[in-house]
């Protein structure tokens, strides 16, 4: 009867004369029989043979049946039951369908009765297996393509990530769309700006000269409703519909592709010939696919974008006359433009680009710019090159990419600067001795004859001015050796000592003008390597600036400190201030700050001079300060410099960097 033979039969029947005649009758119908009674044997039993069909007593033993049908049926669900009853009642018909009995035996039994019962049930059970089966297949196949969906789709996300070829990526997802929908061909039309018809861009399976022809006009279209709309249209076999692309469809999708809510393109697949519909579900795949479309065309969008401003800014940097320099956060070289190259003697051909800033540039102020925050005072440096050049340099951070340095050729300013300094010095050189001889000659006058009272006001006027006019001149002069690097002998210096020394020179007018002076120099501040005659004139100046711009009954602090191998000194007051304004040139040489009134004397090169004895001793000197409350000059002088600087090394504030 189509039962395949030898198949397992398990007895759990407790008469043994019912059990022997059952395992008889089945034994000669050519099934292997298995008895169990106990409830540890009949779950044995189970587990080790697993049992085509199960024979259960309505009795076993003091046990019920049902009962012990209803502890080991879970371990072998697929298997069909039998029960074994004496006499059928409606009640014990009602328990055995609840506990999963497939058909019941009635005693007495005839050998038809039983074979044809068990050979029943199995052959529902094998049809039940195969139907289990065959869905499992459809299930498996289901899955199975949604797994080829996703390995397709993640593909073309690789071949999208990986390749900037538009051409090669947008054929990848036509043919990605015509692959996991199952169509016969597949197309990506794209817009016109210039006059708004849609073209074929990729296509799958599409005659290559129909694609390349292809031009439609989109108004009053199935595709300029897709266009005007943004959703996707769906055409089953059921409608078809000749659209205009000159051929009859039976099925077909298309789908916008969007960026922000603006349609450019539409991507569709279709059944020309065979009559396979497709569904919502091929709609919202084809939708993802067009997304990757959307994200390779945005992509090439930006990479075009990017390639013209990079060309943009290689031809901006080809061109400008200041050298730029810029690095990774490794310190390796990105760029080096044509006047930085030429400006270190670099070949314009020479690979450059990956090696280390070190390698390339060795000189000590380049590596210190490179290796110092950008929010430093080092961020600004005078380089000389071999042909005798200066550069201004400047160190910048770029947030996420490294460090960019500029260099801008201020050559022709320091020869500006040196004639001016080289005029200024054989002028006031020269001005000294007709005014040593004016003074003398003041001097006299009183000696040659009586003078009356307005006469001699009119003496003490000349002579007030020829000793400021002197002063003047001793002034630039001082400033024009300090710059040319005169006198440039240094020693061991005990700043605290000499501080001292440069206050008792100003105790007189600071008690004329009752003003506090308050010293905060610690014991344990070390001696520097400096010119002692030099370091007590920048002293002496800056007090004096202090002291001139305070008003009387106001207050100066000098403090001092160590921080690694740097001595900080700074010179603080609640005078008039310095307008923001004026920050940025208050060192410069006659520069007077513009809230200062006509009665202060001064020719504003105390400043300078200051600054130029910091940058001599390699020095760094800002200055902060808030009109109305007061000024803080800030130097900062190296305890024992390695390496001599060039003296007109730029310093600046820290604002100004």
């Amino acid at each position: 009867m189509g039962i395949p033979s030898k198949e397992t039969i398990l007895l759990v029947v407790s008469d043994r004369q019912i059990s022997f005649l059952l395992e008889k009758i089945l034994a000669a119908a050519n099934f292997q029989v298995i008895n169990a009674v106990e409830p540890a044997s009949v779950r044995s039993a189970i587990v080790r043979d697993k049992p085509a069909l199960i024979i259960v007593a309505e009795k076993v033993g003091e046990l019920d049946g049902l009962t012990l049908l209803g502890d080991f049926i879970k371990d072998i669900p697929a298997a069909p039951v039998l029960l074994l009853v004496s006499k059928d009642t409606p009640e014990l018909l009602k328990r055995a369908l609840q506990a999963g009995v497939n058909d019941y035996l009635t005693l007495p039994l005839r050998t038809e009765d039983l074979l044809g019962a068990v050979q029943n049930s199995l052959s529902r059970a094998h049809q039940r297996k195969e139907w289990v089966l065959l869905e499992s297949k459809r299930a498996s196949a289901s899955l199975q393509r949604r797994v080829d969906e996703m390995e397709t789709l993640a593909r073309l996300g690789r071949t999208i990530t990986s390749s900037l070829d538009l051409d090669s990526v947008l054929t990848a997802v036509v043919e990605a769309a015509v692959t996991c929908l199952g169509a016969e061909e597949g197309s990506l039309m794209l817009v016109d700006e210039e006059t708004g018809e849609l073209y074929m861009r990729a296509t799958r399976n599409v005659d290559d000269a129909f694609a390349r022809a292809f031009r439609m006009p989109v108004q009053n279209t199935l595709l300029g409703s897709v266009l005007s709309t943004g959703k996707a249209v769906l055409i089953d076999e059921k409608t078809p519909q000749k659209i205009k692309t000159a051929f009859l469809v039976h099925s077909l999708i298309y789908v916008p592709l969007q960026v922000k809510g603006h349609v450019f393109g539409i991507l569709g697949v279709d059944n020309r010939l065979e009559r396979l519909s497709f569904t919502d579900r091929d709609v919202r795949l084809l939708e993802a696919i067009a997304e990757y479309a959307v994200v390779a065309l945005e992509n090439a969008r930006r990479y075009t974008n990017t390639s013209e401003e990079l060309k943009k800014l290689e031809t901006v940097l080809q061109g400008i006359q200041d050298g730029v320099i810029v690095t990774d956060q490794d310190r390796r070289i990105l760029l080096v433009n044509p006047v930085a190259r030429e400006a270190f003697g670099l070949e314009r051909d020479a690979a450059l680009s990956g090696r280390q800033f070190h390698e390339i540039f060795p000189q000590a102020e380049m590596q210190a710019l490179i290796q110092t925050n950008t929010g430093s005072l080092t961020n600004r440096a005078e380089i000389s090159v071999e042909d005798g050049r200066v550069f201004s340099v400047l160190a910048t951070s770029i947030s996420g990419l490294g460090k960019a340095l500029a260099l801008h050729d201020i050559t022709y300013l320091k020869k500006m600067d040196k004639i001016k300094s080289d005029f200024v010095s054989t002028v006031s050189h020269d001005l000294r001795s007709p005014l040593t001889a004016i003074m003398g000659y003041v001097e006299l006058i009183d000696r040659v004859g009586p003078v009356n009272e307005r006469q001699r006001e009119f003496i003490r006027r000349v002579h007030v001015n020829v000793i400021n006019i002197t002063s003047l001149i001793d002034d630039l002069l001082n400033l024009g050796h300090i710059e040319s690097g005169f006198d440039s002998t240094k020693e061991s210096v005990h700043l605290g000592q000499l501080v001292e020394f440069a206050i008792e020179g100003f105790r007189r007018q600071i008690d004329m003008k009752d003003m506090e002076l308050k010293v905060e120099l610690p014991a344990s501040l070390p001696s520097i390597l400096a010119n002692p005659v030099q370091i007590r004139q920048m002293v002496d100046k800056m007090l004096d600036n202090a002291i001139k711009y305070t008003p009387p009954g106001g207050s100066v602090t000098l403090r001092g400190e160590q921080e690694g191998d740097q001595v900080i000194l700074q010179v603080c007051d609640n005078g008039i201030g310095v307008p923001a304004v004026d920050l940025p040139y208050i060192f410069d040489k006659f520069y007077r700050a513009s809230n200062l009134s006509g009665n202060i004397p001064g020719a504003g090169l105390g400043l300078a001079i200051v600054k130029s004895i910091v940058e001599a001793h390699q020095g760094r000197i800002w200055v902060d300060s808030t009109p109305g409350r007061g000024t803080t000059f800030t130097v900062v002088l190296p305890i024992s410099p390695v390496t001599e600087l060039p003296a007109d090394r730029l310093l600046d504030s820290p604002d100004a960097g």
